[in-house]
């Protein structure tokens, strides 16, 4: 299966998490570290297996006005997939105990895509980050894990960097709050996250009110934490609004925390495209644009060949063999899977169909849910076919349409023929044995069986049963007229030319 979640890096031209104004993540309040400190999740991957519950917090809340869409922002799909199922599929990895996605504007098609997989909880109004974490707190009632706060429109962190963010909070100094840092190329107007040689951060502070020596640090927040439920919560009661915004920072748990005289540490991704937030088209096409490199990639160190790379797209869930061979401009749907040796040729469409080892496939050709295709066998040319079988080396060169069929082993599919599979109210399916030979330009009736070895005769509609081999001709009695189409002209020519005078 070509799958790289865990190395996605969208690299949306060092744009990490910055969230828009209006949505509920607010203005995120990033922070950064002193040179030549690091504290790297790799450090801590020696740990104990992770033994408490922990939940996860999802924000979702804002309007997301950027994208200029009616679908909510985090139910933009990225190769098929929408952000916030990659953000839920990588945190699905370390199987939380619970999870509460934050909701507003949009909240009922939120409620519709999730189902029975998280909770949710309302955020009205939209007082900032902390407060929308503070709504997920009657979700939580109870709850004696940890919790992990995550971004519904930064869908690529990995289960890893999540993992080493709930390990350092259990670590021997046992801090209060444990925030994810990253160092962009440029750290632009983010904060920074200020902490001594430990990793213990000692402030968190807002580009604009940061010295030039704290400016000088690299070290910028991500937004995402991690603390003890019991933790997030008192320190959330305690963060004031007394800012330019009048809301209520996430961030501002930290100082509290500080206050109380207790230390916060910081987990450094080694990835700063990792954390990168989408808030526009054109931060999503980049990102789309970003992890169809990184699949393509995989599929050819996995021993799949793609002649032209950059116009092959696949799905999140894709699975190349080896030695298959893509031709140019091949789309690949969800629910695609191609087996060892199989050869799709250029301009091919194939979503939800299977396509079995040594196959070929196009070009211009297009596989719908169902369609599966045996070993060996072949689809040429403008064939569809859609909730089918084709039979090990059973062939469908060009012009055909295969709906609702099952063609069994070693049958040969003429150029025309159509499965005619719906009266207009339900669907209907066709059989067609072993061997059996239709002939081109052929309308297979259903519901309807052709026999083993059977042959329908070129240009036939059939609508009763072919018996095992059997020829069946359906045509009508040819008419003969010599000399006809001599007086035809002859005619007309004489009446043209009249009317020319």
């Amino acid at each position: 299966m070509v799958d790289c979640r865990a190395k996605i890096a969208v690299r949306l031209e060092k744009r990490a998490v910055q969230i828009e104004a209006d949505d509920v993540e607010g203005e995120i309040r990033h922070a950064a570290r002193p040179d030549g400190w690091f504290f790297k999740p790799q450090a801590f991957a020696g740990m104990a297996a992770r033994m408490r519950e922990f939940a996860t917090i999802i924000l979702a809340a804002g309007k997301g006005t950027r994208m200029k869409s009616d679908l909510h922002k985090v139910l933009h799909p990225i190769a098929g997939r929408p952000m916030l199922d990659h953000l839920m599929a990588s945190a699905a990895e370390l199987a939380p105990a619970k999870t509460v996605v934050v909701v507003g504007s949009g909240r009922e098609q939120l409620e519709a895509a999730l189902g029975d997989r998280a909770e949710t909880c309302l955020q009205e109004p939209q007082l900032g980050t902390g407060h929308a974490v503070q709504q997920a707190q009657a979700s939580l009632e109870g709850f004696e894990g940890d919790v992990l706060v995550l971004y519904g429109d930064v869908p690529f962190v990995r289960a890893q960097t999540m993992g080493m963010m709930l390990d350092r909070l259990h670590a021997e100094d046992k801090p209060a709050v444990v925030v994810l840092g990253f160092e962009p190329a440029d750290p632009l107007q983010y904060g920074r996250v200020v902490a001594d040689a430990d990793g213990r951060i000692t402030k968190m502070v807002e580009h604009k009110d940061a010295s030039d020596a704290e400016r000088a640090c690299r070290l910028c927040n991500s937004g995402l934490m991690a603390a003890r439920a019991a933790d997030m919560f008192d320190l959330l009661a305690r963060v004031g609004n007394d800012n330019s915004q009048g809301e209520y920072y996430l961030v501002d748990v930290v100082n509290v925390a500080n206050a109380d005289g207790r230390h916060s540490a910081v987990v450094v991704t080694d990835d700063s495209d990792e954390v990168a937030g989408i808030n526009s088209r054109a931060e999503l096409a980049r990102a789309e644009a970003q992890w169809q490199e990184l699949k393509r990639e995989e599929a050819m160190t996995n021993g799949a060949s793609l002649r032209a790379p950059e116009t092959v797209f696949f799905s999140w869930d894709t699975e190349i063999g080896r030695d298959v061979t893509v031709e140019p401009n091949v789309v690949f749907g969800p629910g695609a899977k191609v087996a060892d040796g199989a050869t799709i040729r250029a301009f091919s469409h194939i979503e939800g169909a299977e396509i079995g080892p040594g196959c070929e496939v196009g070009p211009f050709a297009r596989l719908r849910p169902g369609a599966v295709m045996e070993k060996g066998s072949k689809v040429g040319n403008f064939v569809e076919m859609k909730k089918a079988v084709l039979g090990e080396g059973a062939k469908a060169n060009h012009l055909t349409y295969l709906g609702d069929a099952e063609v069994g082993p070693g049958a040969n599919i003429g150029a025309g023929t159509i499965t005619c599979n719906y009266d207009g109210y339900f669907k209907y399916k066709t059989v067609i044995g072993p061997r059996a030979f239709i002939g081109s330009n052929s309308a297979l009736i259903a519901p309807v069986k052709i026999g083993a070895d059977a042959i329908v005769a070129a240009g036939s509609a059939v609508s009763r049963d072919v018996a095992d081999g059997e020829l069946r001709m359906v045509r009508g009695e040819q008419l003969v007229k010599p000399g006809w189409a001599d007086r035809f002209h002859d005619a007309m020519k004489k009446k043209k030319a009249e009317k020319a005078k």
